[in-house]
């Protein structure tokens, strides 16, 4: 089966939308300079995975880090690059999911940042264009890695698929460190209220969260990753959780927001992590 190592290039991100994340670290650290960095920065490999009952190839990509550096989670918190996938290139691949394992929270120059220290196994599936037929993936990632310094980072991983049913245990266990259904364990839908503010929307949510106490918060994010979103101010006691976050979309103007395409992901000091889809209002 062919496979898969990488391309490793500390660079400059020239996608526009991380433009603002990328002036955000450089204001938070010192410039990053050659003899800084560690020779082992950052190594990328593509797991082939296996063949799921769907029919879909559940693969993974696996980044290990220099001791002590971090990178970032998908909605990387008070500072960070939020990591880009691009997948042109790849041949027989109609969609592309991501199943996050839950991220550790960091205080980065007083900031809260959400990430991964070391390693990480972030399992992607990918869903055929043509079912029982070969899979071959091409990717270019964009994301950002943090010691004393920061910096952003660009790597490049390609391989063929397994079509095999033999389950990667690397992998399962990345799928089994994923956020635990909030419904599930009884958590009610969140209430949530928007009101338009000049670049966009601020909105006031709610969580029923028996047991909340002070440290425990919330991220909000969108369905349409376009819209920035920045947490404004987190409470937790008395059985609730509220979050208040503004949403600025590229536009910078109010929109119409579909309640159903948010998604919250609790995090508690406990180490406790609940994920729950949209709010009533």
């Amino acid at each position: 089966m062919k496979n898969r190592f990488l391309e490793i290039r500390p660079t400059g991100l020239a996608a526009t939308t991380l433009a603002a994340a990328t002036l955000v670290m450089a204001l938070l650290a010192a410039p990053a300079r050659s003899q800084d960095l560690p020779d082992n920065l950052i190594r990328a490999e593509l797991l082939p995975g296996w063949q799921t009952d769907a029919g879909t190839r559940m693969a993974a990509l696996r980044l290990t880090l220099a001791p002590g550096w971090k990178t970032y989670w998908r909605a990387p918190g008070e500072a960070g690059i939020p990591p880009q996938f691009n997948w042109t290139g790849s041949a027989n691949v109609a969609s592309v999911a991501y199943h996050w394992p839950r991220p550790a929270v960091f205080d980065l120059n007083g900031m809260r940042i959400l990430g991964y220290k070391d390693q990480l196994v972030l399992p992607i599936e990918f869903a055929p264009v043509k079912p029982g037929q070969p899979v071959t993936v091409t990717g270019h990632v964009d994301l950002g890695v943090c010691d004393n310094i920061c910096v952003p980072v660009s790597v490049d991983i390609a391989g063929e698929l397994s079509s095999g049913t033999t389950v990667d245990p690397l992998i399962r266990s990345a799928l089994d460190l994923g956020p635990d259904d909030g419904a599930r364990a009884g958590i009610a839908t969140p209430v949530c209220v928007a009101a338009p503010i000049r670049d966009g929307l601020r909105l006031n949510s709610r969580i029923k969260l028996p047991g909340a106490q002070t440290g425990d918060f919330a991220v909000v994010e969108l369905a349409d990753t376009s819209v920035w979103v920045s947490s404004v101010e987190s409470q937790a006691g008395n059985g609730s959780l509220t979050e208040v976050s503004d949403l600025v979309p590229s536009s910078a103007k109010p929109f119409a927001l579909d309640r159903s395409s948010l998604r919250f992901t609790i995090f508690q000091t406990n180490g406790k992590v609940y994920e729950l889809s949209g709010c009533t209002g």
